[in-house]
């Protein structure tokens, strides 16, 4: 991994990190797993988000808009298994 890709990841850890608290409520969590050069964050969800039949709506209404909020360069946030 490159240092800036490695510098990304740690301005992106502390955003999702706010964010973890609404899903370990729930019985979930949710694992960054990398940031893409064009803006693209893959996050992994585990626990009961993993299965969960709303997730695709909790990846892009909540994650994905909370996250270009705070970081407006997120371009899309995408789950990957």
């Amino acid at each position: 991994m490159s240092e800036s890709a490695e510098m990304t990841i740690e301005v992106v850890q502390p955003v999702i990190d706010e964010i973890r608290p609404y899903l370990q409520g729930d019985g979930g969590d949710c694992e960054l797993i990398g940031v893409e050069d064009d803006g693209t964050v893959q996050l992994r969800f585990v626990g009961a988000c993993g299965g969960c039949p709303s997730s695709t709506a909790t990846l892009k209404i909540g994650i994905e808009n909370f996250l270009k909020e705070k970081l407006p360069w997120v371009r899309e946030v995408v789950q990957v298994f």
